[in-house]
């Protein structure tokens, strides 16, 4: 069996970044209201930006930044709720421009935890032997999801991608990964798709927009979080206190803060990106990694772990050797 690691990092963000300030312009809100309850200062939000442009950008630096050519890739996975099209998939539009000729490539929706959800595939796909080099994004333009009149949910997300690259290793990186879900959630966020309209039936009228129940799923992330983390020590040589680096979805900064208390682990373990980023989804773990891999703060030998959770419900965690 083949061993994975991470190979390069990057990320890509709109050119507009807006302040709370700014936004309270535009939406019944303030600064010190978003801020004390989320942790959010600013996101960046598409002035034209596609989930698909910011993938491509994205992949682009990743490949140049591990040197590896298009032609090389031979599986592309896109992580994403917020895709142009549901046919063609993001994916086939990176492999595209990217040229990656070899690449079997398709999207994957699990929500927040969809980058997690996709490490595992193309992680166990390169053991068994079916890919050498696999490129994973997690991509949104959430802001084209958003009811900008519902302040309690669209001051909290932003646009973004985050990409990496996963091949072959001698030694192993990603160590484990679990994932799960309970569809018995599936009401506690939410993004309708197309309407059931056709020439039999007119369907019914709905909202379109991303719809969430905020105290449950901050009540579901409290308790989903340490049981991730639980399951992907479990059976292995390291315990909680051995872990460098925690990378969870920015979804809130209390969440992040009290899961720090919870579990009696330092605060500076935890990577925090959500006072500038918001709530990317999908994007919000991968460019985070790149964030610390830009700073030099992976270091050979640093143990991570990675922690999604989101509609679904769904959950995924992977611990990582870099």
């Amino acid at each position: 069996m083949n061993y994975v690691s991470i190979k390069g990092t990057a990320s890509s963000v709109p050119r507009t970044k807006i302040s709370n300030n700014e936004l309270s312009n535009y939406v019944d809100t303030t600064d010190e209201w978003i801020a004390s309850r989320t942790g959010i200062k600013s996101r960046h939000l598409s002035t034209g930006e596609t989930t698909t442009s910011l993938a491509v950008s994205a992949a682009k630096e990743a490949l140049a930044r591990s040197n590896t050519r298009g032609e090389d890739i031979d599986l592309i996975i896109v992580a994403t709720i917020s895709p142009e099209y549901f046919m063609p998939s993001t994916a086939c539009l990176v492999q595209e421009e990217i040229g990656a000729i070899n690449a079997t490539s398709f999207d994957l929706s699990a929500a927040c935890s969809g980058f997690v959800y996709g490490l595992k595939l193309a992680s166990q796909g390169i053991r068994c032997g079916d890919y050498k080099t696999a490129l994973l994004i997690g991509s949104e333009v959430l802001s084209k999801t958003l009811d900008w009149e519902d302040r309690s949910t669209c001051v909290l997300f932003g646009d973004g991608a985050g990409a990496v690259i996963l091949s072959q290793d001698q030694k192993p990186g990603i160590i484990k990964t679990y994932t799960g879900s309970d569809g018995g959630g599936a009401g506690l966020l939410t993004l309708r798709a197309s309407k059931n309209k056709n020439i039999l039936y007119e369907g019914e009228e709905y909202n379109p927009y991303m719809e969430m129940k905020g105290r449950q799923v901050y009540s579901f992330a409290n308790k989903i979080v340490p049981i991730c983390i639980e399951k992907l020590l479990d059976g292995t040589e390291y315990t909680i206190n051995d872990i460098d680096h925690f990378v969870l979805h920015q979804a809130n900064e209390r969440i992040i803060d009290s899961l720090a208390r919870k579990m009696k682990l330092p605060i500076g373990r935890f990577h925090k990106n959500i006072a500038d980023y918001g709530n990317t989804s999908a994007a919000s773990i991968p460019i985070a990694l790149n964030q610390l891999d830009e700073k030099g703060s992976l270091n050979k030998g640093d143990l991570v772990i990675i922690v999604g959770f989101g509609g679904g419900l769904t959950w995924g965690s992977a611990l990582i050797k870099w």
